[in-house]
């Protein structure tokens, strides 16, 4: 998985691209996580990404929640259709938000 990192004032933008899943997963998650602390608002950019596991939803929560709790949002866009539905399925359509 390759990860394109942009800060801008209060918001983190990440353009990722391939599978998010048990293998790729820590490499997002060590961009994300440590990322929250310094901004308000995170953009995930999914245009590339073609499939992602429940480790890579984890990663997305786990971000989410603590982005919530200070005050802040994460959004992702571009999201595929597949990848979509793996979101659906699963409800995590209803808690995360999308753009």
């Amino acid at each position: 998985m390759d990860i394109l990192k942009v800060k801008k004032d209060n918001i983190l933008t990440l353009t990722l691209s391939g599978s998010l899943n048990s293998r790729t997963v820590q490499k997002l998650e060590e961009e994300l996580i440590p990322g929250i602390d310094d901004v308000e608002n995170v953009t995930l950019d999914f245009t590339g990404i073609k499939y992602i596991s429940s480790a890579g939803m984890r990663v997305l929560l786990s971000a989410d929640k603590k982005l919530k709790k200070k005050g802040g949002k994460m959004t992702i866009t571009n999201v595929s259709t597949f990848v979509m539905e793996i979101f659906e399925v699963t409800g995590f359509n209803n808690i995360l938000t999308f753009g």
